[in-house]
């Protein structure tokens, strides 16, 4: 077994003690060439301050997009929140083609306590090009925030926004605590962060189900490290996977009704697919290197795996059709922990380069084309663990990358649009140790 394998299946051990609090964002590279964008503070029809401040959540996604340059709102001359009030010429000589305005009010509804509106219009045109209305109940305006960002997103670039999404990720709790290791779900922002579990065992390689109804992860034990699930709706977890045997790295089949997953069994290390109704399993791969974490294609009919049976760590993918294996890709030292875009075009994996550094790569799997898309911007080292927004523009990963004031480095999110122009980090404001994110797909 490598080192890189063996910390991408047991990466754990590494983490350091430090206290847990929530995520916060750090853009840190900019983008040339963005649309530029007016996003006017919302009204408030109300007493006091809104629970949210819609219009602010719906610029920082705008501008976390890598697309968009949304304009300071000390820089606006005006801030209409009426269609009567909007005077075009005025954004038209600022340069700004595109304009949101909105108000929330608070509607006397005890079901749904807030009202939200808003309008999208091109300054060019004098042309609204999209409005809607919310009824909103209590704790949803940032969820009903980031559905009117998606919506911008999808008016202006023609491509559907994720804003209104989730991600998982694996979080180190204090070492003295009884259940050191906790797995976490937070929005796509990393706001609204949730511990759904925690564990005194070590927990891995979470991944959302197609439906983002549940979670598949890794827990150690010492009955051997097993397969759960998580039901968040219903919040209950269940091994899946016999005891007495090490299993890791679940991919979830796009049904959602089978997981690909690796098994440990006789002194071999395979590629395995449980069907998760009978729990029958079906041995993939049979080979006497090590094949681990393989990743479902979008349309079902191959597998993506890393293994060694090269000589070093390498992706191969597996056809289920003619049930023939082929390597895919050459450059670099290794390649592994791939992971699927939504539409299957591309793949983001971890690299390790000539010069012994792990880097995220992209690679087109018709051109067989490869690009870094992570940086060294912050001192980053040791990425790992990729996984595509469900839109296919942007990646999150977790870097290893210098503390303040201290001479060790801690472990944090990254965010990067696949071309790698813009990436932002997300920090615990403890310091604490943040691993394995999982984008979700879609959510209704």
């Amino acid at each position: 077994m490598t080192k890189r394998i063996y910390i991408l299946l047991m990466c754990v051990g590494l983490w350091s003690s430090q206290s847990s609090a929530e995520l916060t964002i750090e853009i840190t590279e900019g983008v040339e060439g963005t649309l530029p964008v007016a996003v006017v503070p919302f009204a408030w029809l109300g007493a006091g301050k809104p629970p949210q401040d819609v219009a602010k959540i719906v610029s920082n996604d705008l501008r976390r997009s890598g697309r968009f340059d949304p304009m300071a709102m000390n820089d606006m001359l005006a801030k209409p929140t009426e269609p009567a009030q909007i005077k075009f010429q005025n954004w038209r000589i600022m340069e700004i083609p595109a304009l949101v305005i909105g108000k929330v009010w608070l509607s006397g509804n005890p079901d749904f306590p807030y009202g939200v509106e808003f309008r999208v219009y091109d300054v060019f045109k004098e042309e609204r090009i999209a409005a809607l209305r919310y009824k909103v109940r209590k704790g949803q305006l940032r969820k009903v925030a980031h559905q009117i960002s998606d919506i911008v997103y999808e008016k202006l670039t023609g491509e559907k926004g994720a804003f209104n999404t989730r991600i998982a990720y694996i979080k180190k709790l204090p070492q003295q605590a009884a259940r050191p290791y906790g797995l976490f779900i937070a929005d796509s922002d990393t706001a609204n962060e949730q511990g759904i579990l925690v564990s005194r065992f070590p927990i891995l390689s979470p991944t959302w189900s197609p439906d983002n109804k549940k979670l598949a992860y890794v827990k150690a034990s010492n009955l051997g490290a097993g397969i759960y699930i998580y039901d968040v709706s219903k919040q209950t977890q269940q091994r899946v996977t016999p005891k007495r045997s090490s299993y890791s790295a679940p991919s979830w089949s796009p049904d959602g009704k089978k997981l690909a997953m690796m098994l440990a069994k006789d002194g071999s290390t395979d590629i395995y697919v449980m069907d998760l109704q009978t729990r029958e399993f079906k041995k993939i791969t049979k080979h006497w290197a090590i094949d681990t974490e393989p990743s479902w294609s979008p349309k079902g009919d191959s597998l993506i795996f890393t293994s060694e049976r090269g000589g070093s760590a390498q992706l191969y993918r597996y056809t289920f059709k003619t049930q023939k294996i082929k390597r895919i890709t050459f450059k670099g030292r290794q390649n592994l922990r791939a992971a699927h875009s939504p539409d299957g075009s591309m793949i983001t994996f971890v690299h390790l380069s000539s010069d012994r550094r792990y880097h995220i790569a992209v690679m087109e799997l018709d051109s067989g084309l490869m690009r870094i898309v992570s940086s060294n911007s912050r001192g980053e080292s040791e990425h790992e663990s990729p996984s595509f927004s469900p839109n296919g523009s942007m990646i999150i990963y977790a870097a290893n990358y210098p503390q303040k004031g201290a001479k060790t480095k801690r472990t944090g999110l990254v965010a990067v649009t696949v071309d790698g122009r813009m990436q932002q980090h997300f920090t615990d404001t403890g310091a604490g140790e943040v691993r394995e994110p999982a984008w979700s797909s879609f959510l209704n």
